[in-house]
């Protein structure tokens, strides 16, 4: 089946387009292993115990890929993501010590028109290449808000409350969870997602980002 995927879909570098079966050649794999940082900034959020982790700044060639990521249909680059992002043995073998994975959900709205949750497809591929279950119906959008992107920090803040609720619990009482999204600017969606989490009682919520504004 995968064979006639790659016949349909063939895969290719996620920056220069080329046929490459890692969704990341080795020239544009160097462009990335310069953008890096690979960072870990600790006493993040409420609980003063969380922490960040994230591969990228939010800028240059990074940004560009996330917008196309997000906005031009480019699926397919959740594989380059998570393919560089193992790279990193320290990061691979703290991702590995959580109990779960939990991705930030979109509105259905929002998954009709894009055709599917770019947090959602990065932590699946995640998951299954670290031996992580992931809590996909851990959390709902249930409150169509203005898009994030298009107001300031302030006004981030008051329009994410209440746009989340808890579903699925099962596996997240006393559980590590990693709680997941692709961009990292203000922090008010990963927050509030994690407010919401805490109902379930899990024993600890840290964030990990593709890339921090």
């Amino acid at each position: 089946m995968q064979k006639l995927i790659d016949i349909i879909y063939p895969p290719v570098c996620g920056i220069c387009g080329k046929l490459d079966s890692n969704f990341l050649c080795k020239k544009c794999e160097k462009i990335l292993d310069k953008q890096a940082k690979f960072k870990i900034i600790n006493n993040i959020g409420d609980e003063k115990s969380s922490k960040l982790l994230y591969i990228f700044k939010y800028q240059g060639i990074i940004r560009k890929m996330m917008l196309e990521y997000k906005f031009d249909e480019k699926s397919y680059l959740y594989k380059t993501f998570v393919n560089f992002l193992l790279k990193n043995k320290k990061f691979f073998q703290i991702l590995k010590t959580y109990d779960t994975i939990v991705p930030v959900p979109i509105s259905g709205k929002r998954k009709k028109e894009r055709g599917y949750n770019q947090s959602l497809l990065i932590a699946k591929e995640l998951g299954k290449r670290i031996g992580v279950p992931v809590a996909s119906r851990a959390l709902c959008k249930t409150k169509n808000i203005v898009a994030q992107s298009k107001l300031n920090k302030r006004q981030r803040q008051e329009n994410i409350v209440g746009a989340y609720s808890l579903g699925k619990t099962k596996g997240l009482e006393n559980a590590k969870i990693l709680l997941f999204d692709d961009i990292y600017t203000t922090g008010s969606t990963i927050k509030e997602c994690a407010k919401t989490l805490k109902k379930a009682k899990p024993k600890k919520i840290d964030y990990l980002t593709i890339a921090k504004d």
